[in-house]
């Protein structure tokens, strides 16, 4: 899943995580977030979502996942993090409606950049001239991320906004051993919570955290138990 442009003589190609699926994504207080990207592909189904929240809160991942969801029914979609990207040129969007779904994240990254803004602004007319459907992520929302041009910031205000939810430390809990189950990594509540109390707040630290924690179980031929986490840790 990949797309590949000419950029000053620069070839760019963009992959999603394979693991950034919905399967391993535990909704909490975004269910509804879950549900509305998902039924993009339903007749009716809104064809432009605009996500926020702050850093950690699983936009990034809700986007790859929609990448892999879409493919999965047989569509062709491309995920363009766009703070990788701003700094080649806005030609990356061209020949982009060819596709169902374009998803683009940290749309915050090319704001205050006229080219940029314009070749958006553009690509979204294309987009919907086209009948695509289009995911967009950031920090704020689309009011206040910082796009001068006006004619942009109505078109991020069309179609629906979500606002993700951080999680409460049960639903982090909850996040935590549905990540490791998928993983195929036997983690007992005991030391999901001793890791919760101990490691990063967001979830993006703790799933990084537990994959260090099953790459070292597996090397170590150990099991997940909360002393071998405390002293590979150093807790």
């Amino acid at each position: 899943m990949a797309i590949e442009a000419q950029a000053e003589q620069l070839t760019l190609s963009v992959s999603v995580r394979d693991d950034a699926r919905f399967a391993n994504y535990f909704a909490g207080p975004n269910a509804q977030v879950v549900y509305s990207v998902q039924d993009q592909w339903r007749e009716g189904g809104e064809p432009f979502i605009y996500l926020w929240g702050s850093e950690g809160v699983g936009c990034s991942h809700l986007l790859q996942a929609a990448c892999h969801y879409a493919e999965g029914l047989g569509h062709k979609a491309v995920y363009l993090p766009l703070d990788e990207l701003v700094a080649y040129d806005p030609a990356v969007f061209e020949d982009l409606e060819v596709l169902q779904l374009v998803a683009l994240d940290n749309i915050e990254a090319i704001a205050g950049k006229p080219e940029w803004e314009e070749a958006l602004f553009h690509l979204f007319n294309r987009l919907r001239d086209a009948g695509s459907r289009m995911l967009v992520a950031a920090t704020e929302s689309p009011r206040n991320n910082g796009i001068v041009l006006p004619d942009l910031t109505s078109r991020l205000s069309w179609g629906i906004t979500y606002q993700l939810e951080p999680m409460e430390d049960e639903d982090k809990l909850k996040a935590l051993l549905l990540r490791a189950r998928v993983r195929g990594l036997n983690m007992s509540e005991e030391v999901a919570r001793y890791i919760l109390t101990r490691g990063p707040r967001d979830m993006a630290g703790l799933f990084d955290l537990l994959a260090e924690l099953d790459q070292a179980s597996l090397s170590a031929q150990r099991k997940l138990t909360k002393p071998f986490v405390k002293d590979l840790l150093d807790w």
